[in-house]
């Protein structure tokens, strides 16, 4: 069986964009109705103990590498929260039997990240329900291209940041204030933070905060036994994409650029986020940790 460890060509294990990619939804997307489904390592991640017994929140756990996360995560031993917006339980219901059959709990907590109590909720709840929290992984995003600044509103502007930077610090701010030492907060930046799409310029300025962000707590918290790592994604097939992140006519050459030529799959992602998470990680800290089919970061 093929997985994690098997010996693979990068540039041949999964396949490029083609003009069959040309899809669209109404965000949110549903993975269900993508008909080029990413891989998250359903059927392909391998777990090896490496989470035993952690207590893990995943946001963005319905799909993309919200998804490969939470999945990995379950298969290495750790019971997780799930936090997604209720308009994708059809995908997070997908992801809750698959922790529950890796033999680990599942909690499903859908709700808006753009909502500070909501933030503070799913804390809380992990709290309650997995008797803790050790890992937090803040991996949701909002990604919407605009190709001028002229049409790029106010209202896009304050929810893209508030998606990806305001609830990364509301649930930072509730975590480290229970974690204990040996916990790990892995934030998701991106390429983008170090060669920004000009369609993307909001996207792109809430990355750049996410790695300043990142490098500041990790100091802050690190006297607390706590590290703080983030992961950059670059070109990577997920829902994201489908649903305004990527314009329709730019989606069957999407990843073309990397030296791999292809997009990433969230599959192959997971592992930087298990590995920040565990404690072989631990002198890495205040860490971006890039995995960009090649795409060269300062």
């Amino acid at each position: 069986m093929t997985d994690q460890y098997t010996m693979q060509d990068p540039t041949t294990r999964y396949p490029k964009a083609d003009q069959s990619y040309q899809q669209q939804q109404d965000g949110p997307a549903v993975e269900q109705q993508m008909p080029h489904k990413p891989d998250a390592g359903e059927s392909s991640y391998r777990g090896s103990g490496r989470l035993q017994g952690r207590r893990a929140l995943v946001t963005g756990a319905d799909s993309g590498i919200g998804r490969a996360t939470a999945i990995a995560f379950a298969r290495e031993g750790a019971d997780v929260v799930l936090s997604y917006l209720p308009e994708e339980e059809a995908d997070a219901r997908e992801v809750v039997a698959l922790v529950e059959e890796a033999g680990r709990k599942a909690v499903a907590v859908p709700g808006d990240l753009t909502d500070e109590a909501y933030c503070t909720q799913l804390v809380e709840t992990t709290v309650r329900e997995l008797g803790g929290i050790d890992v937090l992984a803040n991996i949701a995003g909002k990604q919407q291209h605009s190709e001028d600044i002229a049409e790029l509103t106010t209202e896009q502007f304050d929810e893209t940041f508030r998606t990806n930077v305001y609830a990364m610090f509301w649930l930072c701010k509730a975590a480290v204030a229970v974690m204990p030492p040996g916990s790990a907060i892995i934030n998701t930046t991106s390429i983008q933070a170090y060669s920004p799409a000009p369609i993307l310029l909001d996207y792109a300025s809430t990355k750049y905060a996410i790695n300043g962000f990142t490098k500041a707590l990790a100091q802050q918290v690190a006297p607390k036994g706590i590290r703080v790592n983030a992961v950059a994604p670059g070109p990577v097939w997920t829902p994201l994409q489908v649903a305004g992140g990527q314009p329709a006519h730019a989606l069957p050459e999407f990843g073309a650029e990397t030296p791999l030529g292809r997009p990433g799959q969230p599959a192959e992602m997971a592992p930087a986020y298990v590995f920040l998470a565990s404690a072989e990680s631990s002198y890495v800290l205040g860490e971006t940790l890039a995995a960009t089919g090649g795409m060269p970061t300062p």
